[in-house]
């Protein structure tokens, strides 16, 4: 969430800055209307609290002396009855208040561009040049369906549309890609390997800011007496390790890496890429979290895309690599780096990995801090996400780029060693 300093002091500058930025209204008069309300009861609540405990000390010296302590007793319960009217209304207004909090995106950085939606985003580089084909280009469900090992129409009938089942070869690069990121970020990039549920609660799904703007896009499952969630990603476990918590400034910054099954139920979605892996309700992730001084934040999100560009160029997968405007970035994020990957049979460029800085927005809805050596106060975390990569986009992408005239496929040299030396899939 945002800084409350900033609804509180600065409500309309910052209205003005989500309206400019990111086509958010933001309530300012029902905002103020309970900051008003809300300073009034809690300056009543503190006075309530100071009365009861002054009648307190005097109905024990009232005793001590022998004195009639009725009338006092009397006062006291007339305060009582006032004092839980009012932190009972008290509670409720700052309920009142967050519910809105949770529900105002993130500040963009004052370096990202302006726009309303992808077509304003910004390209910064390319790598590597498009393949030209001498033979008709197949997509990857033609690809895969060639011997039964992309298979949606089984997939469906055990589960419905968007989901698929990999068999054979198909299914082992699937395999070899997930284990060759991690193995990349975990060796070479510095990231520890972290295994985590695909089952959390809400208090976690706040955390990272899918609850409770996003709850339509989750996967929810009853749990006794409340409701868990699918993970759509591992940055929602991951990020949330350190909620709740105190992290001493000699241990960041942190830096996490898990492989993990993924669920988004793609509400909003109708009729897009419907044909193939593109968009699924199930999928695998690589993902990368770090978690950070403040000061840092901003290197460290050149740095986490650089770990993910390193992966494609590895792969000799082409990309580029695209700088977010303020309409099309997520709703947690403060500055986004996306990278898209050449499809063949598309004949252009589609998203296969997003980073971003949060910068304190997740820290301050976990409570989720470090203590700064220089003032020894504890202080919110910066936290950054990126995946590194979706796993059935890679898949895709490697089908396409290293297709063969007769349909087979092309093992890049990265996975040979995961796929027992294969060079090509046929």
């Amino acid at each position: 969430m945002l800084d409350p300093s900033l609804l509180r002091q600065h409500v309309t500058d910052t209205a003005a800055r989500l309206r400019e930025s990111r086509g958010f209204e933001l309530p300012v008069s029902r905002i103020e209307s309970l900051e008003a309300e809300r300073k009034q009861i809690q300056v009543r609540t503190q006075e309530l609290q100071n009365l009861r405990n002054t009648r307190s000390k005097a109905i024990g010296q009232a005793k001590a002396k022998g004195e009639d302590v009725a009338p006092l007793l009397a006062e006291v319960a007339g305060f009582g009855d006032e004092l839980k009217i009012s932190e009972s209304r008290l509670v409720e207004i700052q309920a009142d208040i967050e519910a809105i909090v949770l529900g105002v995106p993130n500040l963009p950085d004052a370096g990202v561009p302006v726009g309303r939606d992808e077509s304003d985003n910004v390209e910064q580089s390319r790598w590597g040049t498009p393949r030209a084909f001498d033979f008709e280009v197949r997509d990857h469900v033609a690809l895969g369906e060639r011997h039964g090992w992309l298979d949606a129409e089984t997939a469906a009938k055990l589960s419905g549309a968007r989901f698929t089942v990999l068999r054979g070869k198909l299914a082992r690069l699937h395999r070899a890609l997930a284990q060759f990121m991690l193995d990349l970020h975990t060796n070479e990039h510095g990231y520890e390997e972290t295994s985590v549920p695909l089952i959390v609660n809400a208090d976690t799904m706040r955390g990272t800011g899918q609850l409770p703007k996003f709850e339509d896009d989750l996967f929810a499952t009853p749990f006794g007496d409340e409701t868990r969630y699918l993970i759509p990603t591992a940055e929602v476990p991951l990020t949330n390790i350190v909620r709740d918590t105190i992290v001493e400034a000699d241990r960041l910054p942190l830096r996490m890496s898990a492989h993990s099954l993924c669920f988004r139920s793609e509400a909003g979605s109708h009729g897009r890429d419907t044909r193939g892996m593109i968009r699924q309700h199930q999928f695998e992730k690589v993902e990368m979290v770090s978690i950070v001084r403040p000061e840092d934040s901003d290197a460290e999100l050149e740095r986490m895309t650089r770990c993910a560009e390193t992966v494609l160029e590895k792969l000799g997968l082409p990309y580029r690599k695209l700088l977010l405007c303020t309409g099309d970035m997520g709703f947690a994020a403060r500055r986004t780096y996306d990278l898209e990957v050449w499809l063949p049979s598309q004949e252009t460029y589609r998203e296969i990995s997003s980073c971003s800085n949060t910068g304190d927005f997740q820290a301050r809805r976990m409570q989720a801090r470090w203590r700064n050596p220089e003032s020894g106060k504890p202080e919110p975390v910066h936290t950054l996400n990126g995946s590194g990569l979706a796993v059935g986009r890679t898949l895709i992408a490697v089908m396409e780029n290293y297709q063969q005239a007769e349909g087979s496929i092309e093992v890049p040299e990265a996975l040979r060693g995961y796929m027992g030396g294969l060079t090509r899939i046929d």
